[in-house]
């Protein structure tokens, strides 16, 4: 996405999901119309390495993209990665049409001061003409994306280490965009509508919003999996590891479900509604058409229904391999139970397609 690593030719590439808890490695192939997971491993990172999705150490990140590598089995050299939406500042920017792209990165640097708190030789700055500005003759609208350099760098050395090519650097709200289209077949309502996406992953919560199939609003919470991990910890009496395993694979005691589970699905409903609640508070909208969950959290039994009955909103479970093929080294198991928090992987993954 940001215009120093510049566009990745079509050819195959990694996508490499860094989160606050996890890296995840997906490398996805075309035929017509179908996609094939070629290669696919996921991995948790040790506390520390990345804080609030900033890569804090480098070389333990790199080494576990490397041991996903070996593990995927993959033969792919060239890699796409993503910052958050926290570290982007977006802006769509009215400029005079008929400028070349040389005149608008003129002027956008010389306007930059109104959009950039960062002096300007520490950030990467890209942008995109997207067409007319409606009632506006002669204007259209550029979307123009800035990130600080430090935090592109970070990731880069990161996928260097593990002995990536970094061919492109996104970012993860338009990569869950691009992954929206593999959604098509399990939407309840036309992907021109008004769509919620909910990823709750370990530490963030992030809402985006799509309008006709592109992002209307984007906002990050402080909120997810990891609180339930805690809770898990502290009542019956587990290490952090323990109970992020004993989470996922059961064996807790019987009153889980009712002391520590239900609180938290309630906890998440709560927060769905005042982001959403902040959202149309903020902007035009009043209604949604779907609400789409995404991330870690999202395959927890009971929550897609719970939020669709409190919120009486159309309400799924992300699941963007439904329709695509699977290669033979792939663990199509492990695939399926990670689907919910393989969005972003498969948007960046998809810069390397046709």
């Amino acid at each position: 996405m940001l215009k120093e690593f510049g566009v990745a030719k079509r050819s195959q590439v990694l996508g490499i999901d860094i989160s606050s808890t996890t890296v995840k490695l997906l490398e996805l192939s075309q035929d017509g119309d179908r996609y094939r997971v070629e290669s696919y491993a996921v991995s948790p990172l040790p506390p520390e390495a990345v804080v609030e999705k900033n890569v804090n150490q480098v070389g333990v990140v790199g080494n576990l993209i490397r041991e996903l590598i070996n593990r995927s089995s993959t033969r792919a050299v060239r890699a796409a990665a993503a910052v958050s939406g926290s570290a982007v500042i977006i802006k769509m920017i009215a400029m005079p049409a008929g400028l070349s792209e040389e005149e608008l990165e003129a002027q956008l640097t010389l306007e930059a001061d109104q959009y950039i708190p960062y002096p300007l030789d520490e950030v990467a700055l890209d942008f995109e003409e997207l067409g007319p500005v409606p009632g506006l003759d002669g204007q259209v609208n550029v979307l123009l994306a800035v990130c600080r350099q430090q935090t592109i760098e970070s990731r880069v050395e990161a996928l260097e280490e593990a002995g990536l090519i970094p061919a492109v650097m996104d970012v993860e709200v338009f990569a869950i965009e691009r992954a929206l289209s593999l959604l098509r077949s399990q939407m309840p309502v036309a992907m021109s509508g008004t769509i919620a996406m909910v990823d709750i992953g370990a530490s963030m919560t992030t809402l985006s919003i799509f309008a006709a199939g592109e992002s209307v609003y984007t906002r990050e919470q402080l909120f997810g999996g990891k609180q339930l991990t805690e809770e898990i910890m502290n009542r019956y009496e587990l290490s952090f590891e323990e109970a992020g395993l004993a989470k996922k694979q059961g064996g807790l005691p019987e009153d889980y479900e009712r002391e520590v589970l239900e609180p938290f699905r309630e906890a998440v409903v709560q927060q769905v509604s005042r982001s959403l609640q902040f959202f149309f508070s903020s902007s035009d909208y009043n209604k949604l058409d779907c609400i789409v969950l995404c991330g870690g959290v999202a395959s927890i039994g009971g929550l897609a229904d719970m939020i669709e009955q409190r919120l009486n909103t159309t309400t799924i479970v992300a699941n963007p391999f439904a329709d695509m093929s699977v290669g033979a080294k792939v663990n199509a198991q492990a695939l399926a139970k990670d689907a919910p928090a393989m969005m972003v992987a498969c948007g960046l993954a998809m810069r390397g397609t046709p």
